[in-house]
């Protein structure tokens, strides 16, 4: 069959601004690039205490062997959901198969016609795609913009046509592509005074923040203030799937009408039973000490940045972008830092905005601070 016309005019385009994607290969580089902060995915403590615990509860079962609405609802899904909600001093925990199912379940079907979503702009994708299948209408605001948002929404309650319209916020509490982290108090306290709804995205922040990582939100004290907090554990938790966090109503909600979750079968008993284990780990001793590692880390890369004066995005989290423009030249330099042995990946447009290409650098508790001083040495050398 002839390849649909169309389709070939979009991979040219690719083809012709060098942003074509494809499949790497692992090259066994010095780890810059993956989001596996606290090293949690090589684990053999959780691998092994998982496969344990399954053996030692006569969880033998590769699948869930369908939808949990269906027959897909085992005893290990409530365990675990009972857990995090206390965990995560919370009143609901719903278990999604991935961040991107979360995201897709929430933003399609909470924001009803008549309602209306407000955005950072930086939003990640996966939450711009939930918003498109929800009828609300929407708006973005400007990056980790206060007076921006707050305008908005007094602009929004102006339009406002019947008495029960909501507004949600949606925000990052560290943003997957700069590292930067918004003003959280701030927004609950305009979130509040304006009676607007409260949705956070904790992928990049929880296992690096908070008491035994448990997130931005919770060190700050404002779990109970937010709607609803969506936490993947592909992250730094190492594993698969997502929770979402709010009021038990919230949860009854979703069961009933998030498409992503009704439609889709159930996680494996293996992936629930990692889960449980890790969040074990993060409150063990070995699990502090990871944390703690990843912070020191954190400040001795942030420290060879001011030596080396290099031009990096401002962040206190694990992720740091430094912005280099243009994608051919952001490949060429991703590629000479892999020729030499790290793996630092190129962020390319239409990915970021163009002119904001960037390579992009994830540290973890397992980097030593040798390459990490290698790392940046080497940068220098192509940007300075």
């Amino acid at each position: 069959m002839n390849f649909p016309e169309k389709l070939q005019k979009k991979l040219q385009k690719r083809i012709h601004n060098n942003s074509l994607r494809s499949l790497g290969e692992n090259r066994n580089l010095i780890d810059f690039s993956s989001n596996d902060y606290l090293g949690f995915s090589k684990s053999e403590e959780i691998f092994k205490k998982a496969h344990q615990f399954l053996v030692t509860n006569k969880s033998i079962q590769n699948g869930a062997t369908g939808s949990r609405l269906l027959s897909g609802n085992y005893d290990l899904y409530s365990l675990v959901e009972k857990e995090l909600s206390v965990f995560h001093n919370i009143e609901g925990a719903l278990l999604f198969n991935s961040g991107y199912n979360a995201n897709l379940g929430v933003f399609s079907s909470v924001p009803q016609r008549g309602d209306y979503i407000l955005y950072d702009e930086l939003i990640h994708a996966s939450i711009r795609d939930g918003i498109q299948l929800s009828n609300a209408k929407q708006y973005k605001f400007n990056h980790n913009d206060i007076k921006h948002l707050e305008d908005r929404i007094i602009s929004i309650k102006k339009e406002f046509k019947n008495n029960d319209s909501a507004i949600y916020v949606v925000t990052e509490s560290v943003f997957s592509m700069d590292g930067d982290i918004p003003d959280l108090k701030k927004m609950v306290e305009i979130c509040e005074s304006h009676q607007v709804f409260f949705i956070v995205d904790e992928a990049h922040s929880v296992g690096v923040f908070g008491m035994n990582g448990r997130g931005l939100i919770q060190e700050l004290g404002l779990e109970n203030k937010i709607f609803a907090r969506i936490i993947t554990f592909g992250k730094a938790l190492g594993s698969h799937g997502a929770v979402v966090l709010g009021s038990q109503k919230l949860k009854e909600y979703l069961v009933n009408f998030s498409r992503s979750f009704i439609y889709t079968t159930g996680l494996p008993p293996h992936a629930i039973a990692t889960i449980k284990q890790v969040y074990q780990l993060l409150e063990s001793i070995n699990g502090v000490k990871s944390i703690q590692q990843l912070h020191e880390n954190i400040h001795h890369f942030q420290t060879e940045i001011e030596r080396l004066q290099l031009n990096f995005i401002k962040s206190k989290s694990a992720i740091h972008c430094c912005v280099v423009s243009g994608n051919e030249q952001t490949k060429r330099i991703a590629k000479r830092m892999q020729d030499n042995g790290f793996d630092v990946k190129p962020i390319l447009s239409p990915t970021v905005a163009e002119g904001q290409e960037r390579l992009r650098f994830c540290l973890h508790s397992y980097n030593t601070k040798k390459e990490i001083t290698q790392v940046l040495e080497n940068l220098s050398t192509f940007v300075m």
